[in-house]
């Protein structure tokens, strides 16, 4: 099981899976030029929440396809701080509406 984590530090917003840098899937889609953030919806959000699912359900256009709702109803509503499993991840997907993801 993969580990998430995130946090705003005095350098910036540092983002790992598994204890190294999560890759922000850039060649995947590319919402912003800023790197990621959290706790509201908008590109760098958007980047973020591409960047974990595409890291999690290694399928490209899956990630794609639930990335909107899942910055909306997760990744806006991180604190400062935060972890996430790749169970939560599966959690958070089966909640969203319609955007059931195995």
């Amino acid at each position: 099981m993969k580990h998430y984590v995130g946090d705003r530090t005095i350098d910036g917003v540092k983002v790992t899976v598994d204890g190294a840098p999560l890759d922000p899937a850039t060649n995947v889609a590319e919402y912003s030029k800023n790197g990621f953030e959290w706790s509201y919806e908008g590109p760098e959000p958007r980047q973020l929440a591409l960047a974990l699912l595409v890291d999690h359900l290694g399928d490209k256009d899956a990630a794609k396809a639930v990335v909107e709702p899942f910055m909306e109803a997760v990744v806006a509503n991180f604190g400062n701080e935060w972890e996430m499993t790749s169970d939560d991840i599966d959690l958070a997907l089966s909640a969203l509406p319609g955007k059931a993801v195995a």
